[in-house]
């Protein structure tokens, strides 16, 4: 693994760590794959806050709608094998539509363009009030005919992945489940990755959790219901090694994959862009993808929402490199903390490695009065001050230009900061390659333990 990517994703489990502090969030599981092969995963917080349980990487989550990317998988598969075009109305698979509905066409329904209904007129399995919709159920939710015509703009639909999940039963005469597991979960080496629930009481599971508010405290959502015909749309439970390795799988540029090049190019061609996207960046959507980013750092990748867990997975497109974040509280800020990993990714990887005499310009450091911390990451003769608080932590970020090892001034500041001072280490008395304080101008940086016990020291007759 080359040196920038092993520095980034350091950088990015530290990060997530005091994001999880920051937002109080029970759980969260983060993973890493390169060529092929996780090359980093770690678990933060708690499976279950209640019963104190932590979380581990083992644990399995409800990664709801990253499974469209499984099921596009499986429908370009089987195009592959000469079983269907996209092109395809799928009249041709499925009876009993609507006429409009019925000459919708699978590359619509893969794209999100065929203009059907999202979830139904009563989406209450949502909020576990009745389960989830079975074959016949979900074709009386789409008899009322298309919301929109056909290939107008972008409109998501869960109904419109139930129904891809039909024609593969029709094509192959097996059951989704089964077809899906054999074809494209084993032969990508996913061992920890079924299309729905129940999961094996042997496995660890991720318990899910409201959000804080309104009631001021988490409550337990167990996340076990089982997703009937709605399973290609939202009924996946894996892990985020999982995730990582088979969105890796994904990018164009990976030597191992169920599909082949061509396939892998189509379900990431942008297909639409979403008029109203609610994320950091402009999204678009493919063919069971969600893509982002410009130039030479795009992203392809899935987010999923259950009611006891929340997610998002990017491949990084071209190189090989794909992540995995996962969560079990309703109010995790995930969308915007992949986004986070991606801009430090790109950041890491389009900088110099740090040089000798910036070796020490490093770590997370704590002041008195500052309203953050700061952490420092050093490329070139450059160092970074970051703010680990902010959900792109490069955004805004100060420079430092080093002129020894112990010291340099502020090169790059706005100018409400300390733009042009000094900025210096402070080593211990006995160790020159111990750094105790950071001073940026006139403030002074301790580290946490530091900061923890001159708190106490100062104010801790206000606990009394």
């Amino acid at each position: 693994m080359e040196k920038w990517l092993q520095n980034a994703i350091e950088y990015s489990g530290s990060w997530l760590d005091f994001q999880m502090r920051q937002t109080r969030q029970p759980g969260c599981a983060f993973a890493v794959a390169h060529r092929g092969r996780v090359v980093f995963e770690k678990a933060y917080g708690h499976s279950n806050v209640q019963s104190g349980e932590r979380l581990t990487p083992r644990h399995r989550f409800r990664v709801a709608s990253h499974s469209k990317t499984f099921t596009a998988a499986a429908i370009l598969k089987l195009r592959e094998a000469g079983k269907l075009n996209l092109d395809d109305p799928v009249r041709r698979y499925v009876d009993g539509l609507d006429t409009d509905v019925a000459r919708v066409t699978l590359s619509q329904l893969l794209s999100h363009g065929g203009g059907l209904v999202r979830d139904g007129a009563d989406a209450s399995q949502w909020r576990e009030e009745r389960p989830f919709a079975d074959k016949e159920k979900l074709l009386a939710d789409l008899a009322n005919g298309l919301v929109i015509p056909a290939d107008t703009r972008m409109k998501y639909s869960n109904h419109g992945f139930g129904l891809l999940g039909l024609v593969i039963e029709a094509v192959t005469g097996e059951s989704f489940d089964s077809w899906v597991s054999k074809n494209i979960v084993v032969p990508s080496k996913l061992k920890e990755t079924s299309p729905d629930a129940p999961i094996d009481d042997s496995f660890p599971r991720a318990c899910g959790h409201s959000a804080e508010l309104p009631l001021g405290y988490r409550v337990i959502i167990p996340g076990e219901n089982v997703t009937n015909t709605l399973a290609p749309a939202t009924g996946f439970v894996s892990t985020a090694a999982d995730l990582a390795t088979f969105f890796a799988s994904l990018d164009p540029a990976a030597k191992r994959s169920v599909l082949t090049t061509e396939s892998r190019r189509a379900m990431q061609h942008r297909q639409w862009k979403d008029p109203y996207g609610r994320g950091p960046s402009d999204i678009y959507y493919g063919l069971g993808m969600i893509l982002g980013g410009s130039g030479d750092w795009e992203w392809a990748g899935h987010a999923g929402v259950f009611p006891s867990a929340l997610s998002y997975s990017y491949s990084l497109t071209g190189r090989d490199l794909s992540f995995s974040i996962l969560t079990n509280a309703l109010d995790s800020p995930v969308t915007y903390w992949a986004d986070g990993i991606f801009n430090i990714l790109k950041v890491f990887g389009t900088n110099p490695l740090p040089n000798p005499r910036t070796r020490l310009w490093k770590g997370r450091w704590w002041g008195m009065f500052q309203p953050q911390a700061r952490d420092l990451v050093a490329f070139g003769n450059q160092v970074y001050v970051l703010s680990p608080s902010q959900l792109n932590p490069f955004a805004g970020a100060e420079h430092i230009s080093v002129s020894t090892r112990l010291s340099g001034y502020i090169s790059q500041a706005g100018g409400l900061s300390s733009y042009g001072e000094d900025a210096r280490l402070v080593t211990a008395k006995h160790n020159d390659n111990k750094v105790k304080e950071v001073w940026l101008g006139g403030n002074c940086f301790v580290s946490e333990r530091q900061m923890k016990a001159d708190l106490k020291r100062r104010y801790a007759a206000q606990r009394k």
